[in-house]
């Protein structure tokens, strides 16, 4: 008798340097015992310390990627980063109706760790109106929040967790805000939802090596949901296995800028 292997697919751009993109988040669904499909919708030329291209995959052979995999894998979850440009949030707005998936776990990535951006201006109303809609959860941190409703970034739990319900009104059933941008002893990240929010603390850690951080989050919690966990024990998973990784980074020495987590801290 086989057991069924939990299987994520991410769709999201290639990082030449390993450390976010594609191959953070498949480093992330292998870490968490979760088979690994991906569809990418741009490269990029990266290190740690910026990314100097983006090269934009065609849209039509993105959907050709999303198509090979749900037509034969059978996807628990899927995670959805960097979109690139409009065309492609077409693309993966049309497949994701055309396969409707159980999850989808949506990262509003629009600038690297670096400070480069990473999604066309025009892109971000398709985001708001095209994915956004489609998503179980969606993880903006602190200034991606603030990018979406056009404010100011939230400098309060009050005004979080306002950013957080004027999200939802956008389609979303949950919002995760990643506290990674604030300040203070703890980084602090909320799950909203229509029912209340739930603030997760961790402690904060006093590294460089945050490269990745961000995809590597989303795609944890894109594995615990294609393993069969709710929502809320998703996010608490993926939270604990992230600060881990992050709490390890120091262990790496990888470049010479934002180095990236540990994925693997648990088994080297």
């Amino acid at each position: 008798m086989f057991m069924t292997t939990p299987v994520a697919l991410t769709i999201a751009g290639s990082d030449s340097s390993g450390g976010a993109g594609i191959q953070a988040d498949l480093k992330s669904f292998a870490a968490l015992g979760v088979y690994g499909a991906s569809a990418i919708t741009a490269l990029t030329a990266q290190n740690t310390t910026g990314v100097s291209g983006i090269h934009a995959v065609p849209p039509e052979f993105l959907a050709a990627q999303i198509d090979a995999v749900f037509s034969d894998l059978a996807v628990g979850a899927v995670k959805i980063g960097m979109v690139a440009q409009l065309a492609s949030i077409e693309v993966i707005a049309s497949a994701l109706r055309r396969w409707s998936p159980k999850h989808v776990v949506l990262d509003p990535v629009m600038v690297a760790t670096s400070g480069d951006r990473l999604l066309a201006a025009d892109a971000i109303e398709g985001l708001r109106s095209k994915l956004i809609p489609l998503a179980t959860v969606i993880t903006p941190n602190l200034p991606e929040a603030a990018a979406l409703l056009n404010e100011p970034v939230a400098a309060s739990e009050a005004a979080i967790e306002s950013q957080g319900k004027k999200l939802l009104t956008l389609g979303c059933p949950a919002v995760l805000i990643k506290g990674g941008h604030g300040q203070g002893s703890e980084s602090v990240d909320y799950l909203i939802r229509a029912g209340g929010t739930l603030a997760l603390p961790a402690p904060r850690v006093a590294t460089d090596n945050t490269h990745g951080t961000g995809c590597s989050l989303s795609s944890a919690i894109a594995a615990e949901l294609a393993k069969g966990a709710d929502l809320e024990t998703a996010v608490r998973n993926a939270k604990a296995f992230i600060s881990a990784a992050i709490a390890d980074a120091d262990r790496f020495s990888v470049g010479h800028g934002h180095g990236p987590i540990h994925h693997f801290h648990r088994f080297y």
